[in-house]
């Protein structure tokens, strides 16, 4: 059963749409339908929106349109949402497992009780589910680890993890769209970038998207990397 929207103020130029407490794949996949659905609509006066897991950020000129007709837009957009015909685009990530970035593959499999071979396997054997982007520029928070791949983060993160590595953390799995800091376990890397600010998009992936995992060689990687390097693309989108 839906729950009904609550539309919270934040601050007197943004308004949050939280459609459920719960996080689940068909709750985010509302929240996307609302933020395209808004981007149609063409209201004026909207500055920003910004799709999370279970709700949406909406910013708009109070000098423009007030909050209260802003509200009254929103309810009605949701009213005639369609999620059923959402376009769904499907990335095939390529991945170097192990390697310089998988730096906890050989750990994690001997916490897990199983060779590196099954751990990429399970993580291999699933369709995940970009259910946001936030964090840096271009990180998507995936859905749908395989249970038996569920860890904890890094009780000290490192201070430097490179772009293009691919972890775990908690439930979920993640690539680094930049280099920095992180407590995620990362079990290997892929050429892909997903932040790039020379590119148009400068951001590959979007709120929605599903991606499956690809092992790939060395030699395969490191000739995609090259392409990347060149700005060429790596990989595009499949649509359903």
């Amino acid at each position: 059963m839906t729950s009904a929207p609550i539309l919270l103020p934040a601050g007197d130029q943004a308004l949050v749409v939280q459609l459920s407490e719960d996080i689940d794949a068909a709750v985010n996949a509302r929240v996307i339908a609302l933020a395209d659905a808004l981007d149609r609509a063409g209201i004026a006066g909207i500055t920003d929106r910004v799709p999370t897991y279970r709700s949406l950020l909406v910013r708009y000129d109070p000098t423009v349109i007030r909050g209260r007709r802003l509200e009254e837009r929103l309810l009605r957009l949701l009213e005639e949402l369609d999620v059923e015909n959402a376009p769904a685009r499907l990335w095939r990530v390529p991945v170097l497992y192990g390697g310089p970035a998988g730096l906890d593959l050989e750990d994690l499999a001997r916490e897990k009780k199983m060779s590196p071979e099954e751990l990429v396997a399970l993580h291999c054997g699933t369709e995940y589910r970009v259910f946001m982007i936030g964090f840096a520029p271009g990180f998507a928070y995936l859905g749908g680890l395989n249970p038996r791949l569920h860890t904890p983060r890094l009780a000290i993160p490192r201070q430097m993890i490179p772009a293009g590595a691919v972890g775990m953390g908690g439930q979920q799995a993640s690539i680094n769209s930049v280099a920095g800091p992180s407590g995620w376990r990362f079990i290997g890397g892929t050429p892909v970038r997903l932040f790039d600010p020379a590119r148009d998009p400068a951001i590959l992936l979007a709120a929605g998207d599903r991606i499956m995992f690809e092992p790939v060689d060395r030699g395969t990687f490191t000739r995609l990397a090259a392409l990347a390097a060149a700005g060429r693309p790596v990989i595009g989108p499949e649509v359903a």
